[in-house]
């Protein structure tokens, strides 16, 4: 979750006030393991030990991802918003993928690329970069799957951001993205993926994601003089600030897993037509129905 402060192949591009605060967040978790502790004692035995995301994700999580994904090897597999980049390389090993992560601070992404070789996963099949969720800088139709984990409310434009990753899927393709809302709210989901030329295929429900942040939020106010030894004032401070803000709201949190896919082309007139042809043909039994019937 972690709106304000979480983390949300290496090419380095100018940071900007945006990306200040995931620098320091993710340099000071550099420095001590206390926070990935934390994250484990809140998860139990579904904490993926070896991708140790500092989000929402899951063992659970990783698995239906792989399923959801549908994807074959060698595809390009993108992870937006990458963080560290454990979820991205855990698929990419997992599933024999191409990936292509990229995320707002230069730090995490300089620590995803030194992790590749923790994975097995070779520099020419995975490459991690800066860049935004808006403008990710990669070709339309390029990725044949898009995770985007905990990272869409990074967007200063979510609509925008996800006008983008959908411009990024090629056809066929399908962008997962971790939302949430309340359960006495509609959501507009379907609204959101059609404005960006996607449709929703799948709604994945995860109700164990509330309780697993309160239990997190409780660990981080727990422990708030150990973060502020190992993690400095200012960055245990904003943890423990989110941690009093999002605990009251947890109530009633409706987390999911949303599977989006980009349909494929549209077929030429051409094509239609010649299809149409073919139809009225084999209902009027000419050519095509004969051409059928005698083979």
């Amino acid at each position: 979750m972690n709106p304000a402060t979480s983390p949300p192949g290496t090419t380095p591009a100018p940071g900007g006030p945006r990306s200040a605060p995931y620098d320091a967040f993710h340099t000071a978790r550099a420095r001590t393991g206390l926070v990935s502790r934390l994250y484990a004692r809140a998860m139990g035995e579904d904490y993926p030990t070896e991708a140790a995301p500092f989000s929402s994700c899951d063992v659970p999580l990783l698995g239906l991802m792989a399923a959801r994904l549908r994807m074959r090897p060698h595809q390009l597999l993108v992870d937006a918003g990458c963080g560290t980049g454990g979820i991205g390389l855990w698929l990419a090993r997992a599933l024999a993928l191409n990936l292509d992560g990229f995320d707002l601070s230069s730090v995490a992404v300089a620590r995803a690329a030194v992790r590749r070789s923790r994975f097995a996963v070779p520099a020419h099949r995975a490459a991690f970069r800066v860049a935004e969720l808006e403008a990710t800088g990669l070709p339309a139709s390029t990725a044949h799957g898009i995770v985007c984990v905990d990272a869409l409310g990074r967007a200063t434009d979510r609509q925008e951001a996800l006008r983008e990753l959908g411009r990024v899927l090629a056809p066929g393709g399908r962008l997962l993205l971790t939302r949430a809302t309340r359960h006495t709210t509609v959501p507009a989901w379907e609204d959101q993926a059609s404005a960006a030329g996607l449709t929703v295929e799948h709604v994945d429900e995860r109700p164990d994601e509330p309780a697993m942040w309160d239990r997190l939020y409780r660990l981080w106010i727990a422990h708030a003089d150990a973060l502020r030894y190992e993690l400095g004032e200012s960055q245990a401070q904003n943890m423990l600030d989110e941690a009093y803000r999002m605990l009251p709201m947890l109530p009633g949190r409706r987390a999911v897993l949303l599977t989006l896919r980009r349909p494929e082309r549209v077929p030429s007139r051409r094509l239609v037509a010649d299809t149409m042809a073919a139809s009225v043909g084999r209902f009027r039994g000419g050519p095509a129905h004969q051409e059928r019937t005698s083979q």
